[in-house]
């Protein structure tokens, strides 16, 4: 009995090859308007869908499978023999392979200028209709839906080796197809500028690659980024190194938002997503060196990030000590000769993220997730409130608008450090603010005297506040709200420090 596949697709990629291959297997072709025309331009003989409908395309191709010659032949079921009379009744016949991509959404609506009609266009409506309703008769239609599985396909009917659990992959691959697909619609649909959010929310993420292992090496791990080209962590190109890890991702994108942050040329140093180094300078040379001073043998196998093009000075510096991961915006080739000499060391070359339309910051939990907006709140000068009878210096002022976008990165209970425009100290992830501010002023040492300090919540006792004032801490930056907060600037004012709140917490759990 003659089987026959019905082949739509936007990727055209291994079209051909693909469609030789069914028909050399003795597949009849059917196919729609541009993959018709590619697989008769190779020279395959191939029938139009209409031939199955009976109706030529319409509505500039909106309808084209939208047809019981297609659906019936497609979801009948073999195995009930009124289905089959049902079929032969009607003059229809069986389709037994369907391949089929749907239209270029996400190319489409991440490109700029891209107008609200353009992207309605490209809602595929026939597309997920044919795609669903062969994985749903799995069972008696193969369905494929990405081009890498092309081969593999063949060469399973070649040798008969179909089985249902190949069928059920193949099913499977095709419902998070266009599952993924819907994602993205409603996430446009929905828009950035919609309150609240939504009673129903998904998220579609495409492979970029298995990891080795998650976390620790007992656990699997996968790396998925959100459409064709997302920038940031997502897009980010390898340019050298061993295979990149979980651990190295999470740890990668937390330096990478921290340098974002800063407008002058920054670095960072980071381990296990805090950071033991960070300094703003003149140049990325500079702030590296003061970055590495801040916490020299926590620096030792950390993270590296740098908000300008790394050149070949800084990437002296960084191949001194072990260092995983590199990061930053371009590598020039001057720094790549260099770096090389490390080769183990991962280099990634990451450009700012592209506007998203799944930009959120998610977090899962046992049976769910949660869902909010990144914290992108920047220092503001103008809505901060001196609490203190003394002012912040205009130095001291510089110094607590870099400590407060630090503490913003570092864990909860988080104390920052500032001096001549590096962290000197950081304390981190304290259940005790006051241990956080201790653990700071012991990595700071002899720095302290003359540094600023930045807490990610409000002093809840003078205590805190105090352990920084004894140890030569001259102005304060924390959100305020405490119940003891009059205690706190009394504190303050005995010392004759300068104490800022800003009204606005940045808790990082």
């Amino acid at each position: 009995m003659t089987q026959r596949a019905l082949l739509s697709v936007s990727d055209k990629a291994g079209l051909a090859g693909f469609a030789r291959g069914l028909q050399r297997i003795g597949y009849e072709l059917f196919a729609t308007g541009s993959t018709l025309k590619v697989i008769q331009e190779a020279a395959v003989d191939a029938h139009p869908v209409s031939d199955l409908t009976g109706f030529p395309e319409m509505l500039d191709g909106r309808i084209k499978t939208l047809h019981p010659g297609v659906h019936a032949g497609i979801l009948a079921r073999r195995d009930r023999p009124e289905h089959m009379e049902s079929l032969e009744a009607n003059g229809l016949s069986e389709i037994d392979l369907v391949c089929c991509n749907l239209y270029p959404f996400v190319e489409t609506v991440t490109r700029p200028g891209v107008t609200f009609d353009e992207v309605i266009e490209q809602i595929d409506i026939g597309g997920p209709a044919m795609i669903r309703a062969a994985a749903k008769n799995h069972e008696s239609v193969l369905v494929v839906v990405r081009p890498e599985r092309y081969s593999e396909l063949l060469a399973a009917i070649n040798e008969g080796t179909i089985d249902q659990p190949m069928r059920r992959r193949l099913a499977a691959e095709a419902f998070a197809h266009t599952s993924a697909y819907d994602s993205w619609i409603a996430a446009y649909m929905r828009g950035p500028q919609t309150d609240g959010f939504p009673a129903e929310i998904s998220f579609s993420g495409i492979l970029t690659q298995p990891l080795k292992y998650g976390e620790n090496e007992h656990q699997r791990a996968a790396f998925y980024r959100f459409g064709p080209d997302p920038g940031g962590l997502g897009g980010a190109v390898q340019l050298q190194g061993k295979e990149i890890g979980f651990n190295n991702i999470q740890d990668a994108s937390a330096a990478y938002q921290l340098v974002r942050d800063y407008e002058r040329p920054t670095a960072a140093i980071v381990k296990h997503m805090n950071p033991c180094g960070l300094a703003v300078a003149h140049d990325i040379a500079k702030a590296y060196r003061l970055a590495y001073e801040c916490d020299m043998v926590s620096a030792f196998g950390g993270i590296v990030s740098v908000n300008r093009p790394l050149d070949r000075s800084t990437a002296e510096q960084i191949v001194q000590i072990v260092t995983h991961v590199v990061i930053a915006p371009e590598v020039l080739d001057e720094a790549k000769e260099t770096l090389a000499r490390r080769k183990s060391m991962i280099v990634l070359a990451a450009e700012p993220p592209r506007a998203s339309l799944f930009d959120f910051d998610v977090r899962s939990v046992p049976g769910g997730f949660l869902v909010q907006e990144w914290d992108r709140t920047g220092f503001d000068r103008s809505a901060s409130t001196v609490v203190t009878r003394r002012a912040p210096t205009e130095y001291e002022w510089e110094q607590l608008r870099y400590a407060w976008t630090a503490v913003k990165h570092v864990k909860s209970n988080a104390i920052v450090l500032f001096k001549d425009g590096a962290a000197v100290g950081v304390g981190a992830g304290q259940m005790s603010r006051v241990e956080a501010v201790q653990i700071a002023l012991r990595r700071a040492g002899d720095r302290a005297p003359g540094s600023v300090m930045a807490s990610d919540a409000f002093f809840p006792f003078p205590d805190g506040l105090e352990e920084g004032i004894r140890a030569g801490v001259t102005a304060a930056i924390h959100p305020g709200g405490s119940l003891k907060d009059a205690d706190v600037v009394a504190a303050a004012d005995a010392a004759g420090i300068a104490m800022v709140v800003t009204g606005q917490r940045h808790f990082k759990h």
